[in-house]
């Protein structure tokens, strides 16, 4: 993880301590619950432990591919190579996270992030325990395309951190800017539980390629945060494995392999934690 992330932490804490004072004087929105951020920032400790671990393997998986680039990115040209990289990590990560939305086993996985009936800056942090072993995958091709590990690191930590101010209702529409840049209004619809609003707006800083690939769902009505059929627990371990755990009972309830299958790598509608 960029020490751009870790050095942000105050300014989230900072920004959180606002946005209470705000959701407070503003009774219609879902506002803050004690238990349910203390969750959120339990589990976003251990994302950034384990990320941390996760990306001593990594490196040096992207620095052997970056050996077989297909061209060498000219890095004098500045800010148009950051420019690019941004464009191209953020299309990785829009498959990252749509794939982590249609296969059950990812699923499994991310649905911590999804897990909370409250929508607030404290929900940015509810980062799955698993995804620093599920995710590094997503972003192979750009080592090949000539990006250094350490330029493609600093683009992820910028993604995350533009990432972080979409998770409030203290930010209304933000008018032309929405046809390109994925902003509050969208990420509301990504966290919705109303059918019309299930499986939209993966992307990351870029909303395009969710126009592009038909995965787009505008904000009209007001979301209903969480998931189809909610937890009921606070407790950071159980909200990190509730799905897995259901997983592993489909599985052992399998009578074929092709059940098996399904049951691991078919779509997450089934499950119930959706």
């Amino acid at each position: 993880m960029s020490n751009l992330v870790l050095y942000s932490i105050p300014a989230f804490l900072l920004l959180i301590a606002l946005e209470l004072a705000w959701a407070r004087r503003h009774p219609t929105a879902v506002g803050y619950e004690l238990r349910d951020t203390a969750a959120s920032l339990t589990m976003g400790l251990a994302n950034v432990v384990l990320s941390a671990a996760t990306k001593l393997a990594t490196i040096p998986l992207w620095a052997w591919l970056y050996q077989f680039r297909l061209i060498d990115v000219p890095l004098a040209l500045g800010p148009w190579s950051w420019g690019v990289l941004l464009v191209a990590e953020d299309l990785c990560y829009y498959w990252f996270h749509r794939a982590h939305h249609e296969v059950r086993v990812l699923w499994a996985v991310h649905v911590v992030h999804h897990s909370s009936r409250h929508y607030n800056l404290s929900t940015a942090l509810r980062q799955p325990v698993l995804t620093p072993l599920t995710a590094p995958w997503f972003w192979l091709p750009l080592p090949l395309l000539g990006f250094p590990p350490a330029m493609i690191l600093t683009a992820q930590a910028v993604s995350l951190l533009y990432q972080f101010w979409l998770h409030t209702e203290a930010v209304p529409k933000l008018g032309a800017l929405e046809w390109v840049f994925n902003t509050p209004s969208h990420h509301r619809v990504h966290h919705g539980k109303d059918p019309q609003y299930l499986d939209r707006n993966h992307g990351g800083i870029f909303i395009l390629w969710d126009r592009w690939f038909g995965t787009f769902a505008l904000e009209r009505e007001r979301v209903t945060y969480g998931l189809t059929q909610d937890l009921h627990t606070f407790h950071p371990w159980r909200i990190a494995v509730h799905d897995l755990a259901d997983m592993s009972r489909d599985v052992a309830a399998s009578r074929s392999l092709r059940d098996v299958l399904r049951a691991v790598f078919g779509r997450p509608g089934a499950t119930k934690a959706r």
